[in-house]
């Protein structure tokens, strides 16, 4: 069974930001679409979940920036699931051109049952010729966000939009971090010198929904929640 899977991807104009760079929520976008893609390869896609009452979840994504490929270059991305825990697993990537990496990360998957709502052994998803030989592509740990933003004021709204609705009926991952960049300036992008990003959900989100941002600036970088009225929705650590 093919435990990797290897893309090549193009970085077009709307998947490029001001610098003429691929964009940081964009990069969030192909490692998703990538492991959809292999997903599908290895059976446990949107469809073959579907069909046995489960979805996969996202819980936590953390992506490395090193030299972003720039507009209308190809580069090629490599990912694999790494060997899961009971209930929680990674999967890896990697995207290089010309044998240089230009980013990488690693994402925390969860699957529920649709019916309980109840978290499945991931022994239970996976196939069993499935084999996990390949390691972590970074050992650095996710990051741990403090969730009190007491006192803090808000400095962005947002109103989840129709656009931001995936298949599953809530806001989709990446649309969260493209409504986070979004809330950024390009002066302000360009000034944090983004190297990592990470990202921790902690609740659903549906279309109408009023979300507030606020941050905290350190020396390291930006931390910032997003709330839905007291609830936290999602963290997210931005290191220069």
């Amino acid at each position: 069974m093919q435990e990797t899977f290897t893309t090549t991807i193009t970085v077009g104009p709307g998947a490029a930001d001001s610098t003429g760079r691929l964009g940081f929520a964009d990069t969030f976008d192909v490692f998703q679409s990538a492991a959809a893609l292999h997903a599908e390869k290895i059976g446990v896609g949107f469809k073959d979940m579907m069909q046995k009452g489960m979805f996969w979840l996202t819980v936590k994504t953390q992506v490395h920036f090193i030299d972003r490929p720039r507009i209308m270059t190809d580069a090629e991305l490599v990912t694999w699931p790494e060997a899961p825990g009971r209930m929680r697993g990674n999967r890896s990537y990697l995207l290089t051109q010309n044998g240089s990496p230009c980013a990488m990360g690693k994402t925390e998957w969860a699957v529920i049952d649709t019916a309980s709502q109840k978290l499945v052994p991931l022994q239970d998803v996976y196939p069993k010729e499935l084999t996990f030989s390949k390691p972590t592509v970074t050992e650095e740990p996710f990051a741990r966000v403090a969730a009190d933003f007491d006192g803090i004021e808000p400095y962005a709204r947002y109103t989840v939009r129709s656009v931001d609705i995936d298949v599953g009926g809530h806001m989709n991952n990446t649309a969260y971090v493209r409504a986070v960049m979004g809330s950024l300036t390009t002066e302000e992008i360009k000034a944090l010198n983004i190297s990592r990003m990470d990202v921790i959900f902690r609740s659903q989100c549906f279309e109408g929904d009023e979300l507030i941002m606020q941050r905290i600036e350190h020396e390291n970088g930006l931390s910032i929640r997003v709330a839905k009225d007291e609830e936290t929705v999602l963290l997210v650590e931005i290191f220069s």
